[in-house]
């Protein structure tokens, strides 16, 4: 057989792309990658500067000449931050374990046959769907005896409609016959749900936890509106505060004098609010 005629019979995407074709994807995926790694690049550099690298760069720094943790050391000694990334992995850890229990028991629930079928799912559809305003669920907060506590980041958020929705199509996707045959040898709902339904949805319930984790670990609007103890704010309020607003972090918060560069300090705050969560990822 001809090559020609091989090629003739040779499915498209078997095809070698062109070389026209290759070189285009390779500089339109390394132009996303330098919009991407430039800027973290930026940001890590100018945390590691020193104050001599700032000043002749007039700011941000692409690459210290005469790299330093002063930054990082200034940061964490008057335990500001500290606290803060505490308080962060806290809220994290416990408020992903809450949602990710409390999310399991209802999409299991609902995706069993149940007392009056739809309705009863409309009803707890419908109640997820539309969230309250923020002055409702202040009062709520309030009237719990929540103000200033760290469960007013955590219960709040402790179900989501969206991961609600995800988890329970997947466990409809689960085989009805090994459900029934669990049923037929005298297992519990709790058991079946905890023996055959979580090891086989493994994968969901992880990806599920990640977004309750990304989500605990940046929400700062609950910490402005609940907290008044400056000692209680999470990572990312001080972020907020410092990065964002603009303000600077005094020598009586840091317990430091001379402080580093604002810049440095700033983007300090930056890379210990985005690495934790970052290597969650992998």
């Amino acid at each position: 057989m001809s090559l020609l005629a091989a090629r003739a019979q040779r499915p498209i995407w078997k095809e070698r792309p062109a070389p026209a074709y290759q070189t285009v994807k390779a500089l339109v995926l390394g132009g996303f990658a330098l919009a991407i790694v430039v800027p973290i690049m930026v940001v890590v550099s100018t945390s590691l500067a020193s104050d001599q690298d700032i000043i002749d760069a007039g700011g941000y720094v692409l690459w210290p000449s005469h790299p330093t943790l002063k930054a990082y050391q200034t940061l964490f000694s008057g335990g500001l931050m500290g606290r803060a990334i505490m308080v962060s992995v806290f809220v994290t850890v416990v408020g992903t374990a809450i949602a990710l229990a409390t999310t399991i028991a209802l999409a299991y629930a609902t995706s069993r046959p149940v007392l009056f079928g739809r309705p009863v799912l409309l009803m707890v559809l419908f109640t997820l769907l539309f969230a309250p305003g923020i002055i409702p669920m202040f009062l709520v907060v309030k009237q719990l005896g929540l103000i200033d506590s760290l469960w007013s980041l955590i219960l709040p958020g402790a179900l989501g409609a969206f991961n609600f929705v995800v988890l329970r199509t997947f466990f409809m996707n689960v085989p009805q016959e090994l459900l029934e045959s669990a049923r037929i040898d005298g297992a519990s709902d709790f058991t079946i749900l905890r023996r055959i339904v979580m090891p086989l949805s493994k994968a969901v319930i992880a990806v599920v936890g990640l977004f309750y984790a990304v989500g605990f670990w940046n929400a700062f609007f609950n910490a402005l509106l609940y907290l008044n103890d400056t000692a209680k704010w999470p990572v990312q309020v001080i972020l907020r505060t410092y990065v964002l607003q603009g303000k600077s972090l005094s020598a009586d918060q840091l317990g430091v004098e001379p402080l580093p560069q604002p810049q440095s300090l700033q983007m300090a705050v930056v890379v210990v609010a985005l690495v934790p969560i970052a290597m969650v990822y992998p």
